[in-house]
């Protein structure tokens, strides 16, 4: 697929991560012919800005595709499972944010730092990991590289921005009654986020680990061909609007110094080193918020050995957790 320019669909472009793509299209300059804008029945109409320029948002439909080369869907699972076959069969390639097609042995689960190759193995549909997965991926990959790695435990404080913009004004409504002395109302998660944490982020399975947990778990071991790596996940819910933080703990194969995964992880692209705890420096959702970069740091030789690291890693869940990695995966496509 080389062009001078492309015809581009975003579909759920009126939600957070349909209005990112929109935003890190422009930033990254990326070479568009056309742009169609595509969601439910209740945005079509609206007006969105790119570049300068106003475009109406189309209802998504089956025949929405003709002549799009790539679509970047962020609709929701159910929607792509129905709309994505359709922009297929048009000739389009699709890069889908949702959780639709992510564990399909026909389909390649892309970062494209950490497996850019398996993207051109693809059927017609791309999937984008799970931005919590993404996450924690960017921060071990360098490392895994280095020595493989048999066993990770992960514990995620996960941001509002993960359930998307109506979470996140939730909590934004949240703190404006609690300000003003009014009753919280709760309807988009379980409980009140404010000023509390929840350790739920999606529904609970057979298992006892929820789903999110198991798709940290799942998605990695795709990714990586690695179905033997051991991964266990307690995904959490907390009351910051955006980028979602993790805390890290590994065991390798070999041994591995603090010093050498700094030096593994400043080399590699896309991550961040924020590790200057002299000076109480290290990554936080305050400053990682709106970053394309993960960023990584707390990284200390675990107590349980010579072969074990711990660190904490915060990323912007909307940006590579989400929209910036589906665009990504496009340049991949037309480079």
């Amino acid at each position: 697929m080389k062009k001078e320019s492309y015809s581009i669909a975003v579909a759920g472009a009126t939600g957070a991560v349909g209005g990112e793509i929109l935003k890190i299209l422009d930033e990254r300059d990326f070479p568009i012919k056309e742009l169609r804008l595509l969601a439910s029945s209740r945005s079509a109409g609206k007006s969105v800005i790119f570049k300068g320029k106003a475009y109406k948002v189309d209802e998504l439909k089956k025949d929405s595709f003709e002549n799009i080369d790539i679509a970047l869907f962020s609709a929701g699972a159910s929607r792509s499972r129905e709309f994505a076959p359709a922009a297929v069969a048009s000739g389009a390639i699709v890069i889908d944010n949702s959780s639709a097609f992510r564990m399909d042995n026909n389909v390649p689960l892309v970062i494209p730092e950490v497996n850019s190759k398996d993207a051109f193995k693809h059927k017609g549909i791309i999937a984008n990991p799970n931005c919590t997965t993404i996450v924690m991926l960017m921060a071990l990959k360098p490392l895994y590289d280095y020595s493989r790695i048999k066993r990770i435990i992960v514990s995620s404080y996960q941001a509002a921005s993960g359930a998307g913009l109506k979470a996140m004004n939730e909590l934004s409504d949240q703190a404006a009654c609690w300000a003003e002395g009014k009753d919280i109302k709760v309807n988009k998660f379980p409980y009140q986020l404010l000023f509390n944490v929840i350790p739920q982020v999606d529904i609970f399975m057979p298992n006892h680990y929820t789903k999110e947990e198991m798709k940290m778990a799942d998605e990695t071991k795709k990714m990586l061909h690695d179905p033997d790596l051991k991964i266990s996940a307690t995904c959490v819910r907390i009351p910051v609007f955006r980028a979602h933080s993790e805390s890290i703990t590994v065991e390798f194969e070999g041994e591995i110094t603090p010093e050498r995964a700094i030096k593994l992880i400043e080399r590699f692209p896309g991550v961040r080193l924020v590790d200057d705890i002299e000076n109480s420096i290290y990554p936080m959702p305050l400053f990682a918020s709106g970053k394309d970069d993960c960023e990584v740091g707390r990284i200390r030789q675990d107590l349980n050995g010579k072969n074990w690291l711990s660190m904490w890693v915060v990323g912007d869940q909307i940006r590579k957790g989400a929209a910036l990695n589906a665009v990504q995966i496009a340049e991949l496509l037309i480079s």
